[in-house]
C-alpha cells in the first residue's frame, strides 16, 4: 500500500465507507442498536457514536482492521459484523512496513509562473516576505521572563493606534536557558529556536533581554547564529541595566524607538510561492481523516503547485504511516532521513515510556473516536497532501526548499508549532475534532473544524467548517480550494478568529529535549 485513496469513499444513510476493502465503516452521526445499515447487509449490535467503527464482516482475532485500505490495528478478538470497534478491542501491535523508498516519486507539477496566485505580502529588505508585521522582545531565559511580559504588556491597544501597521508587540518567553547542559542537543535546540524567531519574516525588529549570568547567553546565541546587533536587533542583561524597574523602562524605550520604523511598512503583491503553511492538528476525532485533514492536504497540493512550502509535523503522529511518506521521496537522503527520526523516537526517545508513539492516545482523541496511535496517524499524514515529499528537517531549522517536506518535532502542538515558526512557517493552519483553542504569534493560526455540530459550538474560534464534507454540501477538491483561497487571504492580512481573540501571546514552547540539573 503506498498512496492512501482519498477517492473511494462512500456515505451510506448513518455510515461512511472509506474503501472498498474496508473491513469497517465509520459512523456519520450516532448509530441506535438495530440499526439497519444501508449497503452493508449488516445490522448495528450496539450503540455506536459518531466518528467511531462499525465491523462489517465477521472479524477473526489477529485480524487487521482495515480503514482506507491501511491497517490501524489487529482484531483483539472473534467479534462478529455489526460490532462497534475501539480501543477495547482493536489491539495495538507492531507491524512490518515497506519503506520502498522512492517507488511512488512523481515530480510536482508546477502551475505556469504567469498563472500563480498571488497574495499582498510585508517584503523585507531581504527579500523574505511576511504576512504579519510585529515587534518581537525574547527572553534567552525564565529568569527575564517577567520583565518581557511587561515590556510587551506595556505597548497596548491604545498606545498601539498610531502605529496601524504594527500588528504588535509580542513577548515570547520560555521555562529554559539556564540549569541545562553548557552545550549539546538541548542548548543547540533552544538557540536554533530563539534565533529562527529573530530572523522570522513577521518580525521588523527584535530585542533580546538576558538575566546575564545565565547558560543561554546572549553572546553565545548571537555568535552561534551569525547574528549581529543593530537598530532591528537590540539586546541587553537584567544585571547590567540594574534591575527589574530599570530593565523595563529601558526595554519600553527601545520598542518605542523601533515602533516608528516598522509602521513605516506597506503590503505589496507577491508570489503565492513565499507562503510557508505549517500544518497541525489537536483535540483530532474520528473525523479528521475524513474531512479537515485531506482537505487540507487538497490546499497544500495547490499551494505547492504555486511554489509554496507546506510543513507537516508531529513525527509520533505519521508513526504507523510513515511508509506513505518514504515512498513519495525525492530521493534516498530524504526518505532515510524521515526513517532514521522515526527510529530515534521508538529506540531512543520514548523507548519503553507511555507515549503516543507507543500506542496511546489523549483521552480526548479516545473519547472522539480514535483507538490507537495508528489510527491517528493515518488522519494526521493527510494534512501534507499526495505531493513529492522534497526534505526533511529537524526541529526549527530553516526550511528552504519549497513543496511539502517534513520537519522533526512532537505531537504536542505548541512545541510543534513553535519548531515550524522558527523554522519560517508564516502562516498555521490547525484541524481539530474536539475543539483546539490556538493562536501562534508571530504566525495567525486558521483553525479548521472537522464536522459542523463542534464549528457551531465554538465558532468563536473556529474559522473554517470542514464538515462541510461530511454534510455533503462540499466536496473534498472544493474545500481544499477554499482553505487555499482562505489562507491568500488571511497571508494578506485578513485576522483570524484567534487573532480577534488575543491567542497566541503565551504558545511560544521550545522543544525541552534534555535534562535540568
Amino acid at each position: 500500500m503506498s498512496m492512501i485513496d482519498l477517492a473511494a469513499k462512500r456515505l451510506n444513510g448513518p455510515v461512511i465507507r472509506l474503501h472498498p476493502n474496508d473491513n469497517v465503516v465509520v459512523a456519520r452521526v450516532p448509530v441506535e442498536p438495530g440499526t439497519s445499515i444501508p449497503g452493508e447487509n449488516i445490522v448495528a449490535r450496539e450503540a455506536v457514536q459518531a466518528g467511531y467503527k462499525i465491523a462489517t464482516r465477521h472479524l477473526r482475532r489477529g485480524e487487521p482492521i482495515l480503514k482506507y485500505n491501511v491497517t490501524i490495528g489487529f482484531a483483539a478478538d472473534d467479534m462478529p459484523a455489526g460490532t462497534m470497534l475501539h480501543g477495547h478491542n482493536i489491539a495495538f501491535t507492531e507491524f512490518d512496513r515497506d519503506y520502498a523508498i522512492g517507488a511512488d516519486y512523481e515530480p510536482l507539477q508546477m502551475v505556469p509562473e504567469a498563472e500563480r496566485a498571488t497574495f499582498q505580502g510585508i517584503v523585507r529588505e531581504d527579500g523574505r516576505v511576511g504576512t504579519r508585521n510585529f515587534i518581537a522582545i525574547l527572553a534567552t531565559v525564565n529568569c527575564s521572563a517577567t520583565v518581557v511580559q511587561n515590556i510587551a504588556d506595556h505597548f497596548t491597544a491604545e498606545r498601539l493606534a498610531e502605529f496601524p501597521n504594527v500588528d504588535g508587540v509580542a513577548a515570547f518567553t520560555h521555562s529554559t536557558g539556564c540549569g541545562m547542559e553548557l552545550s549539546g542537543e538541548p542548548m543547540q535546540l533552544l538557540r536554533r529556536t530563539l534565533a529562527g524567531y529573530i530572523r522570522h519574516p513577521n518580525v521588523a525588529a527584535v530585542l533580546v533581554i538576558g538575566l546575564g549570568c545565565e547558560r543561554n547567553q546572549i553572546t553565545g546565541l548571537m555568535q552561534e547564529h551569525g547574528l549581529s546587533a543593530g537598530p532591528k536587533l537590540r539586546h541587553f542583561t537584567m544585571q547590567d541595566t540594574g534591575g527589574t524597574r530599570k530593565s523595563i523602562d529601558a526595554g519600553v524605550a527601545v520598542v518605542r524607538e523601533m515602533l516608528a520604523e516598522a509602521n513605516q511598512v506597506t503590503r505589496q503583491t507577491v508570489p503565492a510561492s513565499h507562503i510557508m503553511v505549517g500544518l497541525q492538528c489537536g483535540g483530532s476525532d474520528g473525523f479528521s481523516s475524513i474531512t479537515a485533514n485531506p482537505a487540507l492536504g487538497h490546499a497544500m497540493d495547490i499551494l505547492t503547485r504555486h511554489g509554496g512550502t507546506a510543513i507537516l509535523s508531529e513525527t509520533p503522529e505519521i508513526y504507523g504511516v510513515e511508509h506513505t511518506l518514504t515512498r513519495r521521496a525525492a530521493s534516498q537522503e530524504v526518505g532515510e532521513k524521515l526513517i532514521e527520526r522515526i527510529r530515534w523516537w521508538k529506540d531512543e526517545y520514548a523507548a519503553g515510556r507511555d507515549t503516543q508513539i507507543n500506542g496511546v492516545v489523549s483521552p480526548g482523541n479516545q473519547a472522539g473516536g480514535l483507538a490507537n496511535i495508528f489510527e491517528k496517524s493515518l488522519g494526521s499524514s493527510m494534512k501534507g497532501g499526495t505531493g513529492p515529499l522534497v526534505e526533511v528537517y529537524k526541529y526549527a531549522e530553516p526550511v528552504t526548499k519549497p513543496g511539502f517536506v517534513f520537519m522533526d518535532s512532537p505531537g504536542f502542538d505548541p512545541v510543534s508549532a513553535t519548531g515550524q515558526v522558527a523554522g519560517g512557517a508564516n502562516v498555521i493552519c490547525f484541524t481539530t475534532g474536539r475543539g483546539s483553542m490556538f493562536g501562534c504569534r508571530p504566525a495567525p493560526s486558521v483553525k479548521l473544524a472537522t464536522n459542523t455540530p463542534m464549528f457551531r459550538r465554538l465558532e468563536e474560534d473556529m474559522d473554517i467548517n470542514c464538515g462541510e464534507v461530511l454534510d455533503g454540501t462540499k466536496s473534498l477538491q472544493e474545500m481544499g480550494q477554499a482553505i487555499f483561497e482562505h489562507i491568500l487571504r488571511v497571508a494578506s492580512g485578513e485576522k483570524t478568529k484567534s487573532e480577534d481573540l488575543g491567542v497566541g501571546r503565551h504558545e511560544f514552547a521550545p522543544w525541552q529535549i534534555g535534562i535540568t540539573g
